[in-house]
């Protein structure tokens, strides 16, 4: 059975054709051996090698993304925006603002050569802002977690749009045929706000949308179910496969391609040659305990270890869910623990990809979906947090092109909006592609009718954090 998969015997549908047919099939490939005379050896390799590495619009900077998303909406004036001034006006109403006036319960200090103010909250980061760029006047649409955080993701508030990772792997192709190129890591339980929309691929191919893990298990098996296949040996899914292929080739021929039939395929493709490289990257006793011990062994600990791990096997970006930020109330005590579940891994992150020679070409950024108001949560309670806030919030990036030791933007005395080189989603995308050599602007995917890209049509390159 198995030889009779596998043979290349003649099928029906192959030979038998209508006279319209035959001419069409005919003309199309004389024409076809003409043009090839016309081409170039290495305008053919380059068609040849389409899916794999591409060519980008100018020099990249970075070659991979890791995207520590901090959904929850961190408080940007507990964390990366210190100000003091709120102090003078704690139990107060501010001027041109409802509610009291909550100052920060935590210390900020001035941290590496660049001095750069950052609350205590993240101790371990703090020795790496010398390598940080901080955007300190980001601003989004809506403050609502769903609709910010797929906004975030993809840029988009209204129709389903490909994720920013999505459009990378688009861009870029990818480095390693046996690993998907574009890999969201989940810390296990529930779907976030927007579910699969924040990885998805939308209207472009289905191979372009990540493979999405649950990391909260510490073994392979336990984050990538079914990776061995336990009834058929590595030849038999071969031979599987390409009976698959040859019988979505018959299809496509008579009737019409299915886009979805063909992620469908791909995604056999891909859990095919996953079994070894995949098993590899993901098995963590593969590392030095010494390294093990510096990310230390918490589920972000592990799940940012694994993100280092992918991009050296050419993974092109890596989404790593982050969450557990929204503190509407109890804020002294509960952002701290946000803050220790993330501080020491992602400073273990930095160092790692420092001394492996990959930050140079790793980009890293760290945020959410906005940020929280300068007063009382407007529930009100003896342990308070702070409410939802769009229009203002901070990120972080590093590494991959980015300006070391740089605050960009601000926001006003208060913390509570930003005013100064005010830095929207679509901005942000726009720096995003533009550090991996992409103009924002001719990335674009036809669908419907018309040109689409990632910013929309708008977007600007923050040029003040480049390198």
């Amino acid at each position: 059975m198995n030889d009779f998969l596998c043979d290349n015997r003649l099928n029906p549908a192959e030979v038998l054709c209508s006279r319209r047919q035959f001419l069409a099939r005919c003309g199309l490939g004389l024409g076809a051996l003409g043009l090839a005379s016309l081409l170039s050896e290495d305008v053919l390799a380059a068609a040849d090698t389409a899916a794999g590495t591409r060519r980008t619009h100018f020099p990249a900077k970075a070659k991979h993304v890791i995207h520590i998303f901090a959904q929850g909406a961190p408080s940007h004036i507990d964390t990366w925006d210190p100000k003091p001034v709120l102090a003078k006006y704690e139990e107060q109403s501010l001027p041109g603002l409802n509610g009291i006036a909550m100052p920060s319960p935590f210390k900020f200090s001035k941290r590496g050569r660049s001095g750069i103010e950052v609350s205590e909250v993240f101790e371990a980061l703090g020795a790496h802002v010398d390598d940080m760029a901080i955007i300190r006047s980001m601003y989004t649409d809506i403050p609502a977690h769903d609709l910010a955080t797929v906004f975030m993701n993809t840029g988009s508030l209204r129709m389903a749009r490909p994720s920013v990772g999505a459009w990378a792997l688009y861009g870029l192709g990818s480095e390693n045929e046996n690993m998907p190129g574009y890999i969201s890591l989940r810390p296990g339980g529930g779907f976030p706000p927007g579910g699969a929309l924040n990885w998805g691929s939308a209207f472009l191919p289905g191979n372009f949308q990540a493979t999405s893990i649950n990391t909260k298990s510490d073994t392979v098996e336990g984050m990538i179910q079914n990776i061995r296949n336990a009834y058929f040996p590595e030849r038999e899914q071969r031979c599987q496969l390409d009976l698959v292929q040859k019988l979505n080739a018959i299809h496509a021929q008579h009737l019409q391609k299915d886009p979805q039939l063909e992620a469908r395929i791909e995604a056999y493709e891909m859990a095919y040659r996953m079994q070894m490289e995949a098993t590899t990257a993901f098995d963590l006793d593969q590392e030095p305990k010494s390294i093990r011990d510096l990310y230390g062994n918490s589920p972000q600990g592990r799940q940012l270890l694994v993100a280092r791990r992918l991009v050296e096997r050419g993974v092109r970006f890596v989404q790593v869910w982050a969450g557990g930020w929204d503190h509407h109330q109890d804020i002294e005590e509960r952002l701290p623990q946000s803050a220790r579940e993330i501080d020491k891994p992602a400073a273990a992150l930095l160092a790692d990809l420092k001394q492996r020679g990959l930050l140079d070409g790793t980009l890293v950024i760290w945020g959410g979906e906005f940020g929280r108001t300068v007063t009382r949560d407007r529930n009100g309670n003896d342990n308070p947090g702070r409410d939802h806030n769009n229009r203002a919030f901070s990120v972080w990036l590093a590494g991959g092109g980015v300006k070391g030791g740089t605050v960009y933007g601000a926001t006003d005395e208060f913390g509570a909006r930003a005013v100064e080189n005010k830095v929207h989603i679509h901005d942000l995308h726009a720096t995003i592609l533009h550090l991996l050599g992409f103009d924002h602007e001719k990335l674009t995917y036809r669908y419907n009718g018309r040109e689409f890209r990632l910013t929309d049509n708008s977007g600007r390159v923050v040029k003040g954090i480049l390198a």
